[in-house]
């Protein structure tokens, strides 16, 4: 093989690996941009309806792959806390919720993790979490994933897809608070920002 085949072989792996981050980040831009058409136009979004013409969309951190994490199993919950219990809310209530067990990742080099909880009349897995960039960057009770599993039984943890709740945009609405466990001490440069 001479010098100029390899580069050739070798560029067109990286070819390829761009092309698969270029659909992700194109994917992640479609997702955003059906979300700000949702909040402007739809008559239940959370954006007041006297705003909703000079809505301009949602701010958001840059799509960045190394925030998704595939493939994971939930693990069963073994804290020190009940797995039944009342998760506080935003405006002062209690509701119903479970531990439905934890999400082990690398990230920043180092190993963290996330209970996901399960709320009544909800299918998929509630993933709250704050991190370094709660209060000045993003919402100071957390943001929110939510996690469906995959047919194999795995789930995909991809902060990319975090979201703020709804009382970020109007105080009529009761938002589950991030329980302290859920506290990451690293920065999650991902998903929405305030």
């Amino acid at each position: 093989m001479t010098h100029d085949d390899h580069a050739h072989d070798h560029g067109h792996e990286h070819e390829h690996e761009h092309d698969h981050a270029h659909d992700y980040a194109t994917d992640i831009a479609e997702q955003r941009a059906g979300k700000d058409e949702y909040f402007r136009t739809s008559r239940d979004s959370p954006i007041p309806a006297e705003k909703r013409a000079g809505f301009t969309g949602l701010p958001y951190f840059p799509a960045d792959p190394a925030y998704r994490f595939e493939g994971l199993r939930l693990q069963p919950y073994d804290g020190t806390e009940p797995p039944a219990f009342q998760i506080p809310t935003s405006d002062g209530q209690l509701r119903p919720a479970r531990r439905a067990g934890t999400f082990t990742f690398e990230l920043g080099g180092n190993p963290r993790s996330l209970t996901a909880y399960v709320l009544p009349g909800g299918d998929s897995l509630f993933v709250p979490f704050l991190d370094k960039t709660s209060a000045s960057e993003t919402y100071g009770a957390g943001r929110y994933l939510d996690l469906e599993p995959d047919e194999d039984g795995a789930y995909d943890l991809d902060f990319n897809l975090a979201y703020h709740p709804y009382c970020v945009y109007a105080e009529e609405f009761s938002c589950p608070l991030t329980p302290a466990e859920n506290r990451l001490d690293v920065r999650i440069e991902a998903g929405e920002r305030l």
